[in-house]
């Protein structure tokens, strides 16, 4: 069995599972986000789904997922990291009070703040920051 990051260890996880809606790789408007109506952007990633508001970041993750879904109030975002890797890229939101993850040599940050994506959420990944980065003033 290959332990991903994201994984919380549940034998019930080993199916292959994301979670439904709340897991996959496709961009803003797929099923399952009308509960974001109101979201200015709503991304669906690899490990979860990310709804950026005007006042707040919502990150709601994938049931496999060891992190907790949880929201970010715009004022504590310092910054977002975007990369877009070979294979799998990441959006990083640096929060106030929270120690991001720097990741190593091969490997991409996993924290509490970090989404994965495949080349499929790039375009949703970099909205997204644009969006974030125009409310936080940065």
């Amino acid at each position: 069995m290959v332990e991903l990051p994201w994984s919380r260890g549940d034998p019930a996880d080993e199916s292959g599972d994301t979670g439904g809606d709340r897991g996959g790789d496709d961009a803003a408007g797929a099923a399952g986000d009308d509960d974001h109506a109101e979201a200015l952007v709503v991304c669906r990633f690899q490990d979860g789904r990310l709804a950026v508001y005007a006042d707040r970041v919502v990150i709601e993750r994938a049931r496999r997922s060891r992190f907790d879904d949880k929201t970010i109030p715009i004022d504590e975002i310092e910054d977002v990291t975007l990369t877009n890797g070979l294979v799998v890229g990441y959006l990083q939101i640096e929060q106030v009070g929270v120690e991001p993850d720097s990741g190593g040599l091969l490997s991409s940050p996993i924290d509490e703040n970090t989404l994965h994506f495949g080349h499929g959420g790039r375009d949703c990944a970099s909205t997204a920051r644009t969006e974030i980065l125009a409310h936080t003033g940065g």
